[in-house]
């Protein structure tokens, strides 16, 4: 497990190891150079324990000897085993993880024989002899083992228990990093595609505003000399329909790519037929229209079309089907508010809002906007999805 230390991080081990070497150090100088010797050694140890877990593990082990050889006592320098464990087991590479625990298993019966019967034995002291006092040897030895592991294996387990949080917190982190990057992707592909079919159905407005004024321009320059009064005419129609035209180029993002459509293109008649066809699909659309109707541009027409078609054929396919559908056309003066609402599925509401970018409403949002309105989502704690959408109306032509 490679592991990146920062400098501030590097300081702080610094750090702690010199305060650990302060406050052993006046125990240390109650003994000889050995002790010395070895809280050196363990202090570095602890210095260079988050750096390099296996050159700290090395060095513990070798203060460790050090102590050993010169019949030394417990000391409270051997403290610093504790931590080394742990980092072994939190920070260090595999086979370091697993030669800290080796080292805890195999430290627990070191110190077992050495504390329990080399000392002992050379200390004069009589382990065997009397049955009694093998009893009490064995017993002793036992739990000396038993406390030993304990506490070496607990440090060690500390440790493991710190890497799996800290491992699967970053797994996490990256599962979200790759699920935002795939849902912008995701956005992207469908804002594209939106944008596209936009394309289409702006080439065909505009290719038909293109043709009609060809052809009245064709019958003004006839007419000029016999007929004048139908030059003006004509001449009023080509200002009005190229004018028109103009407003729905002005909805283009520069992006876009123009595409030839085969199919002609929708406006609000067209929604009856589009209900008609939801409502043999299955879905119950229950739709109401309040307020005059004001004229709209083509491609504002268009937007209002293709936001129902969505919104409806999203009700359809990730909405509770059994339950009615909403749809609402309020006029203003301002232009058209469109409102659907729609139960969502009981397995789909909770991660609705989460996932609705899936749905089409990116593509939906750019129709709007592009037709110089807004597109709102809402999926609610009642179960209900609403999107609204409102188009501005045609302004005003100049005479």
């Amino acid at each position: 497990m490679h592991t990146s230390l920062s400098r501030g991080m590097i300081t702080t081990d610094l750090v702690l190891a010199a305060l650990f070497a302060l406050i052993c150090l006046p125990f240390a100088l109650l003994g000889d150079a050995v002790d010395l010797v070895a809280l050196a050694g363990f202090t570095g140890a602890l210095a260079v324990r988050r750096r390099s877990p296996a050159v700290s593990l090395g060095v513990a082990w070798g203060a460790a000897v050090v102590q050993m050889a010169a019949l030394r006592d417990l000391q409270l320098y051997d403290v610093a085993v504790l931590g080394v464990l742990y980092t072994t087991a939190a920070r260090g590479e595999q086979v370091v993880k697993w030669l800290g625990l080796a080292s805890a298993g195999f430290g627990a019966v070191v110190a077992t024989v050495y504390l329990g019967i080399v000392k002992p034995l050379l200390d004069g002291a009589s382990l065997l002899g009397s049955p009694s006092t093998a009893v009490g040897t064995t017993l002793g030895l036992g739990l000396l083992f038993v406390a030993s592991i304990a506490v070496l294996v607990l440090a060690w387990t500390a440790g493991l228990l710190v890497r799996s949080v800290r491992d699967s917190r970053d797994i996490r982190r990256r599962e979200e990093l790759a699920n935002r990057e795939r849902a912008l992707a995701e956005y992207r592909y469908v804002v594209e595609q939106e944008r596209n079919r936009i394309a289409r159905d702006m080439h065909d407005v505009v290719a038909h505003s293109l043709a009609v004024v060809i052809a009245q321009a064709d019958g003004s320059r006839f007419a000029a000399r016999t007929r004048p009064e139908a030059a003006v005419e004509a001449l009023d129609t080509i200002a009005g329909v190229a004018r028109g035209a103009l407003g729905d180029v002005r909805l283009l993002l520069a992006e876009l790519r123009h595409h030839e459509g085969d199919t002609p293109q929708p406006v609000l008649e067209d929604l009856v037929e589009l209900i008609e066809r939801v409502r043999s699909a299955g879905l119950d659309v229950r739709f109401t229209e309040s307020g005059e109707r004001l004229p709209l541009g083509t491609g504002h027409e268009i937007a209002v079309y293709r936001i129902a078609q969505e919104g409806l054929t999203n009700a359809l396919r990730h909405g509770d089907t059994s339950a009615p559908v909403e749809l609402r056309l309020a006029w203003d003066d301002a232009g058209v508010d469109l409102e659907i609402v729609n139960a969502l599925r009981p397995d789909a509401a909770a991660g609705e809002s989460a996932s609705v970018f899936r749905h089409g409403i990116p593509g939906m949002h750019e129709r709007a906007q592009l037709a110089g309105g807004s597109l709102r989502t809402e999926a609610g704690d009642d179960g209900m999805f609403r999107l609204s959408a409102q188009i501005p109306a045609q302004p005003p032509r100049a005479a």
